[in-house]
């Protein structure tokens, strides 16, 4: 993470205590994965929820659903009548996200899709009030690309990882958020705020005309 640990700590302790359903979620994913740290957490996860309850969108994109929790943290904070489709690449951790997701209160509100991502935004039709991006990190232009379309007149985009570079030892991945921080930046349509939360946050929403 980028923030030091105690500040990190310090944070978790001083946020919402993530409900029993999300806790169980996030222990599995603790014992079970190879790579938990993917997982949204309470912080992160938290700062979803409060986005969610505050927007108060009719309807959801996740692009990388990993084991679930950011889909749920989501779940958690919406009206019954609102919806999230997520979608996950890898077939093997979408079905643990399924098993998740099937086990909570909330399994008629979140539609897990499998595939590349790339290939199933063409076949999603609109709007998405909020999509929340968590996937390939040298794809990310093309995600931003291919959702805007997909998003609602008053809608936004949430970016996990965009302060990734600063931690990763890849310096091909490390150049992907580069470029699409930059990328971002340059757009005269957008309007965009970086958070430094865990390994940095961008929210991004269309520019007024």
């Amino acid at each position: 993470m980028i923030v030091r640990p105690k500040f990190e700590l310090y944070a978790e302790e001083h946020t919402s205590t993530p409900s029993p359903l999300l806790a169980q979620v996030a222990a599995t994913t603790r014992a079970t994965m190879e790579r938990p740290e993917m997982m949204t957490g309470a912080v992160e996860g938290g700062l979803l929820a409060m986005l969610v309850a505050m927007v108060r969108p009719r309807r959801v994109l996740e692009i990388g659903t990993f084991t679930g929790y950011s889909a749920l943290s989501m779940a958690e904070a919406m009206p019954a009548d609102c919806r999230i489709v997520t979608l996950e690449a890898d077939t093997g951790i979408a079905e643990i996200a399924r098993g998740h997701i099937a086990a909570s209160p909330y399994a008629d509100r979140v539609e897990v899709r499998e595939g590349p991502a790339l290939d199933t935004l063409p076949t999603l039709r609109g709007p998405f009030d909020l999509v929340f991006l968590d996937a390939d990190r040298p794809s990310y232009i093309h995600f931003l690309d291919a959702v805007l379309p997909l998003l609602g007149e008053h809608g936004f985009v949430v970016v996990d990882n965009v302060l990734h570079f600063a931690i990763t030892p890849d310096p091909a991945e490390a150049a992907a958020v580069h470029a699409f921080n930059a990328y971002v930046a340059g757009r005269d349509d957008l309007v965009q705020v970086m958070l430094t939360i865990r390994a940095g946050v961008t929210l991004i929403r269309r520019a007024a005309p």
